[in-house]
């Protein structure tokens, strides 16, 4: 049974897990902005998962010599869930945070998700933190607030982050079980539905994680990995979950997730792909408002949806705060 909180005196062990894979650059100040925390019980692992350059030896001594932080190689690499759950494994913590090699934390992210937590009703197993995004286009910010029960919030397609914004019970991912090893994509969300059908959820309404998006090489790729596996892997795991809920979250479901592969394709410049989810989108639920925003420019393809994006952004920029 989840307590939501640590009634010992010594405060809670929080373990942090760090996958990597070739970002040498990104990686150090991923570190620094963990052991910079203002919470002094925690634990580093960083999981070197098959890196051309090994982690070890090109980190400062400095970091290698903090006796919080550990280092773990795969000789090969075998993908972020893995390195994930090594890292899981590994761990002694109560508490579970993750952090993405070229992602970083506000000094206060991993204090106040414990205090959340210990404050939190019995059954809270996952405290999450808004986001703010650094992408060429601008700058973005998530405000998720919904709490406790999140299934159906997941079911019509809110997002509560990636796993760079959640601090997780061990008797929750004990309950839910290990990230899914098998999918390049959405790894994140998909796990996120597990836990939540197992535990209650709490937020943190500060943006607190940070993250930097629209690197180039991977757009393409990752669209791709989410049409051809991570999608029909999604429903076939969640489809009959959708459905116990009933027909308008089966439909909402399936549309929600087709438009999240829809907007992936726009990001990789796929336009006829886009068009086509869209259209699915609508299809499988005409009511999911979401969608609609989308599906006209995307009938036109790349010029009609870029030129009224400009124009969305122009009008953005021009609104008083």
């Amino acid at each position: 049974m989840l307590t939501g909180g640590n009634t010992d005196d010594e405060p809670p062990l929080v373990s942090v897990v760090i996958p990597t894979y070739g970002r040498d650059e990104d990686l150090p100040d991923a570190i620094d902005s963990v052991l910079d925390q203002q919470y002094e019980r925690l634990e580093l692992i960083v999981v070197d998962d098959g890196s051309p350059t090994p982690v070890a030896t090109m980190l400062p001594k400095p970091f290698l010599n903090d006796e919080r932080m550990t280092v773990i190689r795969h000789e090969k690499n075998r993908g972020a869930n893995v390195a994930r759950n090594t890292g899981i494994q590994t761990a002694d913590g109560e508490y579970v945070a993750f952090l993405d090699d070229d992602d970083q934390w506000d000094e206060t992210k991993v204090r106040k998700q414990v205090e959340t937590f210990l404050r939190s009703p019995p059954g809270t197993g996952v405290v999450y933190t808004w986001v703010r995004r650094e992408h060429p286009a601008g700058t973005t910010v998530s405000t998720p607030t919904a709490s406790g029960d999140i299934v159906t919030d997941l079911l019509t397609g809110s997002n509560f982050g990636q796993f760079s914004s959640v601090l997780v019970d061990t008797e929750a991912i004990a309950d839910a079980g290990l990230p899914d090893e098998r999918f390049p994509a959405w790894q994140d969300r998909e796990w996120f539905f597990r836990l939540a059908k197992s535990c209650e959820f709490q937020p943190v309404e500060e943006p607190l994680t940070y993250r930097r998006t629209g690197r180039e090489d991977s757009i393409t790729s990752n669209f791709q990995q989410k049409r051809d596996v991570a999608y029909p892997l999604f429903v076939e795991k969640h489809g009959d979950l959708a459905a116990e809920y009933g027909r308008y979250y089966k439909q909402t479901f399936l549309a929600s997730m087709r438009r999240s592969l829809a907007r992936s394709a726009i990001r990789a410049g796929e336009y006829g792909e886009a068009r086509k989810y869209f259209l699915l989108a609508f299809f499988a639920n005409p009511l999911h408002r979401p969608v609609y925003p989308h599906l006209l420019p995307s009938l036109g393809g790349k010029w009609t949806y870029e030129s009224i994006a400009f124009l969305r952004r122009r009008v953005a920029e021009t609104v008083p705060v």
